[in-house]
């Protein structure tokens, strides 16, 4: 294979083969940027405009709250059918005790997460301890929770919800700097106003990624771990950080930080650790992977697999109230097939059918791309019935991918 010699005397591949042995992870980033400049083109701008941003953001936050739950399913060597039916029943839960009962919205909020939890062990419990597929489990599950909302809303759509609850998924974080501050800033951006925790935000997460990128660099280089080329490295970590810092200045001069985006952050950042960098998440892989030998290795195998379902359940439950505030009404076919949306996200964020690869952000990426995907189109004008088929065709090119690759290193 070819190699490369940096003016550091750092051994690293050249950017070909570095790029063709990380074509999984490049890959889906290289997609996702070719579909916004597109989408930028066609819809003359629109897509990239602060209001247009945000909404993305919005309709597309409960899909990734529950990627990250389903990607650690789907690691796992399982699949979860239900998430859908489960989040549109958490909406409903919640209507019925906030709107018609008007419990408390903190406690509400709580047995309804609580509820998620005991619904994903309710299911986790017979896949591994009784070894019934996930694929059977579930299935039932997205009817049987189907069927309950609609008993418990009793076929009616319930709400509005109180302002209180709806800030969940329409709330703002208010900008903690003087509005002067952001005033004197709004005429070097050309805009009205300019929200200051918003572009600080962006700003200092772009220098964060950089600084962890280059802490990484550093240590594989002393450790003589060959590395990505330095050309590389400058170019991917410059393209993430102007688009970050972008899109943040994009909502500054918008109404700043959604609340839901502080929610998605702090969960994927969360999950990316607990997939990465600890002995779980290893041995969540290591389940998937390969579970006979997952178990003569001593990893309790159905207790790891109870747990992703949790897990999901608990995310799902969190999503269904997103969802819920969202639409400021519960109503009976919440979710109705979203669990597509959300598996398909995961598949092409590179997850393999098998169990055993895949990674959060790339499931992030994936979900986005969908999102994009259906924004793009519908401001387009493109017709329900195409975007489900042009969805589908992606998703069939990912998971060919995903073989492709696969038979080639095999």
């Amino acid at each position: 294979m070819a190699m490369a010699e940096t003016t550091d005397n750092e051994p690293t591949k050249s950017v070909t083969d570095y790029l063709k042995a990380h074509l999984r992870e490049y890959g889906l980033l290289f997609a996702l940027i070719a579909i916004m400049v597109f989408f930028q083109i066609m819809t003359q701008g629109t897509l990239l405009r602060a209001v247009n941003i945000t909404n993305l953001l919005l309709q597309n936050s409960y899909i990734i709250i529950m990627a990250l739950g389903m990607l650690i399913v789907i690691v796992s060597g399982n699949i979860d059918l239900s998430v859908g039916s489960v989040m549109g029943f958490v909406g409903a839960l919640a209507a019925v005790m906030i709107v018609n009962h008007e419990i408390p919205i903190l406690v509400a909020i709580a047995v309804c997460i609580v509820c998620g939890g005991l619904i994903g062990a309710a299911q986790g419990y017979w896949v591994a301890y009784w070894k019934i597929p996930s694929f059977i489990v579930t299935l039932a599950g997205m009817l049987v929770f189907r069927g309950l909302s609609l008993l418990l809303l009793e076929g009616q759509s319930v709400g509005p919800f109180p302002r209180e609850f709806q800030v969940i998924a329409n709330g703002f974080v208010p900008d903690a700097f003087p509005a002067a501050i952001g005033e004197s800033l709004a005429p070097l951006f050309g805009a009205r106003q300019v929200n200051v925790l918003a572009l600080g935000t962006g700003i200092v997460a772009a220098s964060i990624i950089v600084w962890i990128g280059m802490r990484k660099r550093a240590r594989n280089r002393a450790y003589g771990i060959m590395d990505e080329p330095r050309s590389f490295f400058i170019a991917r970590n410059a393209i993430v950080g102007a688009a970050l810092i972008f899109i943040m200045y994009k909502l500054s001069t918008f109404r700043g930080l959604p609340n839901v985006l502080i929610t998605m952050g702090v969960l994927t950042i969360i999950y990316a650790f607990l997939t990465e960098k600890t002995v779980l998440g290893r041995r969540v892989y290591a389940l998937g992977g390969n579970q006979k030998a997952a178990k003569l290795s001593g990893i309790k195998t159905e207790r790891l697999t109870f747990l992703a379902f949790v897990n999901m359940g608990i995310l799902a439950a969190i999503a269904g109230l997103v969802f819920a505030a969202r639409l400021n009404t519960a109503t009976p076919k919440a979710g109705f097939a979203l669990e597509l949306d959300v598996i398909a996200a995961v598949f092409i964020g590179g997850a393999s059918m098998s169990g055993g690869v895949g990674k959060i952000v790339g499931a992030v990426v994936g979900a986005f791309l969908m999102g994009v995907l259906n924004n793009g189109m519908s401001i387009m004008g493109i017709g329900i019935d195409y975007q489900q088929m042009i969805k589908g065709l992606v998703l069939l090119a990912a998971v060919i991918f995903d073989v492709y690759n696969k038979n080639k290193q095999g």
